[in-house]
C-alpha cells in the first residue's frame, strides 16, 4: 500500500464530497434530526436515555452504508474506478483512501450528534464522553466499511439500496435494542453474536450506564474494530473495475 496515493485518494473523495452539499447534509444533519425526533417522543420518560446511545451509533452506521454504498457504486458504474485501476493505484489503496474521507465525515457527524444529544435533549451519560463518541465514530466507520463491501456485487444503485434490509435490518432487530440479547431465542441470539452491531450497542450502554468503563466494553469495540478491517479487506478482494 502507498501512504502518498491512500491520501491522495482521500483528499479526492473529500474534494467531491464539499460539493455534494445534499450528501453531507444526509450524513450530518439526518442523524442529528432523527435523534431529536427521538428526544421529542419519548419526552418526560425515562426512555431516551435507555435506546438514547446506542441510536447515536446506529443512526450513522445506516446513514454511512447508504451513502458509502451507492458512491462506490457510482465510481464503477461511471467508468472512473475503472480508469483509476489502470494507473499505479491498489484496490487497497482505494479503499483506505475512501474509509480515510468518509471516517472524516464519520469523526464530525459523531462529535455534533452526540453534543446535540448531551447537552440540548439532555441524554444522561455517566461513562466518558469522549469514549461514547469513539464508539458513535467506529459505528459510522463500520457502516462505510460493510457499504464499500457490499458495493461489489451491486450492479445499479437501486440494487445497492436494496442491501440494506439484508445487511442493515437484520443487525437493527437483533442488536439488543428492541429486545435485551440475552432473552433472545437461542438461536436468534448466535446470530445476534456473529453481528458486530450487537458489540457497538454493548459497549453503548456499558458506557451510558457506568462511570468506570469495564473490560467488556473494550472488548466490544475490538469486535467492532476487528469487523471494519476485515470488512475492507474482503471489499479488497472483491472490488471490481466496473459493473457487469
Amino acid at each position: 500500500m502507498n501512504a502518498r496515493i491512500t491520501f491522495a485518494t482521500a483528499g479526492r473523495v473529500l474534494s467531491q464530497l464539499r460539493h455534494d452539499h445534499r450528501t453531507l447534509a444526509l450524513m450530518i444533519v439526518v442523524p442529528c434530526v432523527l435523534i431529536s425526533l427521538l428526544a421529542w417522543v419519548f419526552e418526560g420518560t425515562q426512555t431516551f436515555d435507555r435506546v438514547g446511545a446506542p441510536l447515536l451509533g446506529v443512526f450513522p452506521f445506516v446513514v454511512m452504508f447508504l451513502v458509502t454504498s451507492v458512491a462506490t457504486l457510482r465510481e464503477r458504474t461511471s467508468g472512473t474506478l475503472e480508469r483509476l485501476l489502470t494507473m499505479p493505484i491498489g484496490k487497497l489503496d482505494l479503499l483506505v483512501g475512501y474509509a480515510l474521507a468518509f471516517g472524516l465525515v464519520a469523526v464530525v457527524q459523531a462529535v455534533v450528534a452526540t453534543t446535540l444529544a448531551v447537552t440540548a435533549l439532555g441524554l444522561d451519560v455517566a461513562g466518558p464522553l469522549w469514549l461514547l463518541m469513539v464508539v458513535a465514530v467506529l459505528d459510522a466507520v463500520l457502516g462505510m466499511a460493510l457499504g464499500l463491501l457490499v458495493s461489489a456485487f451491486a450492479a445499479t444503485e437501486f440494487q445497492a439500496v436494496q442491501f440494506m434490509p439484508a445487511f442493515v435490518l437484520p443487525q437493527f432487530l437483533l442488536c439488543g435494542l428492541l429486545v435485551p440479547r440475552a432473552d433472545l431465542d437461542t438461536a436468534l441470539r448466535w446470530v445476534s453474536d456473529a453481528l458486530p452491531l450487537s458489540y457497538a450497542v454493548d459497549a453503548m450502554r456499558d458506557i451510558v450506564a457506568r462511570e468506570d468503563v469495564g473490560s467488556g466494553a473494550w472488548a466490544d469495540l475490538s469486535v467492532v474494530l476487528f469487523a471494519i478491517v476485515l470488512s475492507l479487506a474482503l471489499g479488497a478482494v472483491t472490488l471490481r473495475r466496473r459493473t457487469g
